[in-house]
């Protein structure tokens, strides 16, 4: 078994993602955050510019206090729905261009490790006060982190990262 940390490359990441069986269940219960390189191949996939693809399939969502766009979710609403691009029949329709947080994510061994890289790696901003925050507020309901994803890992500054957990000012 491989021990993923925020370092890992993204190659490595991909093929542990691979091994998603395409059953759904993450269709059905939610959508996975894009990136900027998703939203132009999700695009060029659909034939359609990134702006009406904005506008009819994606929603702007927040979480570690960085802004990112996410698949629509219909028939059941937030936070749990249904991915704007599942079919039932066919599954997802947008399979060729998904989303990488969709793509190298799966429900076998690797699941959370592989969330928690996409987060380290594309949302948790270690220069953002506030994201560092909101990321120490999601490790208190985690029982283990990958390596890279602990506090003093992001901020090893231990005077800022105390000024930062209780909202001190930052010089």
């Amino acid at each position: 078994m491989i021990q993923i940390e925020k370092s890992t490359p993204l190659r490595v990441i991909r093929d542990l993602g691979k091994d998603c069986k395409m059953c759904g269940s993450c269709c059905r219960h939610g959508a996975g955050m894009l990136i900027e390189e998703d939203l132009k191949r999700i695009a060029r996939f659909l034939s359609v510019d990134a702006e009406k693809l904005k506008k009819n399939f994606l929603e702007r969502v927040e979480m570690f206090n960085t802004k990112a766009w996410k698949p629509r979710l219909v028939k059941g609403g937030k936070p749990y729905g249904t991915c704007v691009f599942y079919d039932s029949k066919k599954g997802c329709e947008i399979h060729a261009a998904k989303p990488l947080q969709c793509a190298i994510s799966n429900c076998k061994e690797y699941g959370e490790q592989l969330i928690q890289w996409f987060y380290l790696r594309y949302l948790v901003d270690p220069n953002d006060p506030e994201s560092v925050r909101q990321w120490a507020s999601y490790l208190k309901h985690k029982d283990w982190v990958i390596k890279g994803g602990n506090l003093d890992e992001l901020v090893p500054d231990k005077e800022k990262l105390k000024k930062i957990l209780s909202y001190g000012i930052l010089k």
